[in-house]
Order: C-alpha cells, then sequence, then structure tokens
C-alpha cells in the first residue's frame, strides 16, 4: 500500500476543526478483594469448595490460561497450581485460546507470557499444542473437538473471568463456557463453532461448552469477576456439574460491575489503543458501540471511530481493526497479517481484519473522523478520546460536553478545556 504523495489526501482534512479536550473521572462501584489477600481467599475457596477430593495423587492436571489481561491472573494461576500440588498431583497449563497467537503453538505460549505467565511465575509447565482431539458430539450431533493435552489429562480445571462479551449477546458469553468451547477447542474447535455465522454463535458456545463437560474430564472451574477498574472482585470455584447454572447468575453480576461511558453519544471516539489483552475484538464493543454483526448493539452511539495504535501486548493482531473507520500510519504498520488473519479466518469476521481509512498521523485521524461525521455543529464537534476499552476511570470529552454532563451521576470534570498539544510530526505529545 503506498503512502507516498499524501499532500493532497492531507489537505483535505487538514482545515478541520479539533475541539479543545478536558479530563474527566468516571465513578463507578468499586467492590474489591484486597491483592494481598488473593492468595489467602483463593485457598479458601479451593478448600472449602468440594474439590480437593476430585483431584487425587499421581493424576495430571490440566489448567486453562487465556490470552486476555486478568488482574491478578499469575497470583490466581500460581495459587491453584499450589492447590494442586498440594493433593499429591502434578499440574501444567495449558494456553487456552482459539486461534490467537496466530494460531501458532509458540505464539500462543507467548501470548502467554506477554501477560506475565510463564513456567517460572505459576511454578509448574506449560504444554502448548493446536492438535486437537475429536472427544464426541454435541446435542446437535457435531463432532467437538479439544485441546489434546487436556485431552489426555487426568483432569481439567478450568479458570477465566465472567464478563460480558465484547462482541456479541447471548445466554452464555465470555466466561467459562467460552473458555471450554472457544479456548480449548484451538483454531480448529474454534473454527467449527463459528461455521454458523453470528446467528448461531451464542447457541454454539452452549452447545460446545457443553459437549466439553459431558465428554472430558473437567473437575471445577475458578471463575473472576471484575470490577470497572479491572480489579477482582470477587473469587468462585464451581463444581463441574454446576458451571451451567452458575456462571449465568455470575454473568449476571457481571453486568451490573461492566463500566461504560458516561455520555451515550459523540460524533467521534478516538481509541488510543487497541489489542487482544484489552478484548478479544481488539476494543470493546460494549463500550464503542460499534458491533461486527448488525444483530448487536449497546447504548452508545458513535459516527466515527479513530484508532491511534496497537499494543504491544497484542503482537501484531489488530482483530478489531476493521471496526474502526479511520487509523493512523503507526497502528497499520504494527498490522501482522500473519497473527490477525488467522482470527478473522477462524471465526469468519472478516470486517474484524479489514483495513479502514490509514492517516499519516494522530491529527489526521481525528480531523478525519470529525470530518466524515453527517449533521453535527463543526465548530462545537462531540469528541470522546479514550485510552483503551479496558481503562475507563479516565476519559477525554470535548468542550462541547461541559453543559451536557452537568449533574450525570460519577462523572466529574477534572480539568479545563484546552487544544490537544501535537509533536512536529502530528502525534499526540499531551492531552490536558
Amino acid at each position: 500500500m503506498k503512502f507516498e504523495h499524501m499532500e493532497t489526501v492531507n489537505a483535505i482534512v487538514s482545515g478541520t476543526y479539533l475541539p479543545r479536550m478536558f479530563r474527566a473521572r468516571q465513578v463507578f462501584p468499586r467492590p474489591a478483594l484486597e491483592v494481598a489477600c488473593i492468595p489467602e481467599i483463593l485457598r479458601g475457596e479451593l478448600e472449602n469448595g468440594g474439590v480437593a477430593d476430585r483431584i487425587k495423587p499421581g493424576m495430571s492436571i490440566a489448567i486453562t490460561a487465556g490470552s486476555r489481561m486478568i488482574a491478578n491472573s499469575v497470583t490466581i494461576l500460581r495459587g491453584i497450581v499450589e492447590f494442586v500440588r498440594a493433593q499429591g498431583a502434578s499440574p501444567f497449563l495449558i494456553p487456552a485460546m482459539g486461534s490467537h497467537g496466530g494460531a501458532t503453538a509458540e505464539g500462543q505460549k507467548d501470548m502467554l507470557a506477554t501477560l506475565g505467565i510463564t513456567e517460572e511465575t505459576v511454578g509448574c509447565p506449560i504444554r502448548s499444542s493446536m492438535e486437537t482431539v475429536c472427544i464426541g458430539k454435541n446435542d446437535e450431533g457435531v463432532d467437538s473437538y479439544m485441546d489434546r493435552y487436556a485431552y489426555e489429562a487426568d483432569g481439567i480445571i478450568v479458570f477465566n473471568r465472567i464478563k460480558p462479551h465484547s462482541g456479541f449477546r447471548g445466554k452464555y458469553e465470555s466466561g467459562l463456557i467460552k473458555m471450554m468451547a472457544v479456548g480449548l477447542g484451538k483454531q480448529y474447535g474454534a473454527e467449527v463453532l463459528h461455521s454458523g455465522g453470528d446467528e448461531t454463535l451464542a447457541k454454539n458456545i452452549y452447545l460446545f461448552g457443553k459437549a466439553i463437560l459431558e465428554h472430558s474430564k473437567v473437575l471445577f472451574a475458578v471463575g473472576v469477576l471484575e470490577n470497572a477498574y479491572d480489579e477482582t472482585a470477587e473469587i468462585h470455584v464451581v463444581k463441574a456439574e454446576n458451571i451451567l447454572e452458575e456462571e449465568l447468575v455470575y454473568l449476571a453480576k457481571a453486568f451490573t460491575y461492566m463500566p461504560r461511558v458516561l455520555v451515550d453519544s459523540c460524533d467521534a471516539m478516538i481509541v488510543a489503543c487497541i489489542g487482544k489483552n484489552y478484548c478479544g475484538g481488539g476494543m470493546d464493543s460494549n463500550i464503542t458501540g460499534r458491533f461486527y454483526s448488525p444483530l448487536f448493539h449497546s447504548r452508545m452511539e458513535a459516527q466515527r471511530i479513530g484508532v491511534l495504535d496497537i499494543s504491544e501486548e497484542s503482537h501484531g493482531n489488530a482483530n478489531g481493526i476493521g471496526v474502526a473507520d479511520v487509523i493512523s500510519k503507526r497502528a497499520f504498520d504494527k498490522l501482522d497479517a500473519a497473527t490477525t488473519y488467522p482470527n478473522a479466518l477462524t471465526t469468519t469476521c472478516y470486517r474484524n481484519a479489514s483495513i479502514p481509512l490509514v492517516m499519516m498521523n494522530d491529527r489526521l485521524v481525528m480531523q478525519t473522523c470529525v470530518k466524515g461525521c453527517y449533521r453535527i455543529d463543526r465548530e462545537h464537534p462531540r469528541v470522546i478520546y479514550l485510552k483503551n476499552t479496558l481503562e475507563l476511570e479516565y476519559i477525554w470529552l470535548s468542550e462541547s460536553y461541559l453543559d451536557e454532563i452537568q449533574g450525570v451521576e460519577g462523572l466529574t470534570v477534572e480539568s479545563e478545556p484546552e487544544y490537544i498539544q501535537f509533536d512536529q510530526q502530528g502525534n499526540i505529545l499531551r492531552m490536558p
């Protein structure tokens, strides 16, 4: 893709007015466990959860570890490992992340390392493979697959965060059932699950997750809930036979913990950084309001979305970038097709990996987004700037929101409106 002789392109948008911005703080309910107490709390849940007798001396126990940035995940995984060892068994971790990490065993292990999850930090081996085993059929007669190492283990412990999914709505969303259906299914299993398209995704997550519960050796699960500040709010140990029922309760509670942008619409939303470490879709559709499928929606309405960068933790996986309207050349240059495309091909969500308009710097991205809006007050555009869609305590709003947010519960003004400072290359130097 050539980016030579962009002077005319830049001139078309460079006169677009960018408003002054102010920093706002969003306050949400904050139930949280003391970080120093998490090992003790986890140990108590495991010891009192009626699961210790499911682990026998000499057993090999597979523990799932996903690709998301889960608070205190290393501490919790290490605690599970120690509990398994205390029963006389041999634990090991398996990357359970469908097609992430470029759909390679090495790439998935690298994803864990980026999150701080290594053999040294958790205290046990990590066995990574993309090989799957057909374990039986689901309730509709379709073959179900799971990670070979997990299948050959004497028992499986499922660990994941339970939360609303960033890309679809369903009875079960991002949590224990999905970790089994997609995570343990690896690339092949995830592809089979997604083969029916968006209309069958929620149903298939249930069907394939249930099949793994019925045809494998899942012993129990450890599910965590996080508050709006990405802190561990709750830890639950769930016996395998209770997962289908109890996850529904925890998902309903997770919806109440979910943060959001406390204004419901904007002309342009600028997301400074996206990545698989933030969510599966790179940026959370629950926050942006922009889903890859017209079947799903949220309360936020943004006419245009711009993306400025891709996180280092994402290893070039730019999944979700196609949901944006404009991206920076910096983000474009970080896009690794070998890492991004397996995810799109597996899920059949090709739009997620499509390339939007590419502009040379941050200022031009923002100007292009504002220019592309319809029926707006161009002297007072409504712009929202987010660091990412995971960390939402502080956001930036254009000065046109100052009157609008008066009286909005949980939203306070933290700075005076100022123009964004850009460096000589046109990239953001400092936000107000």
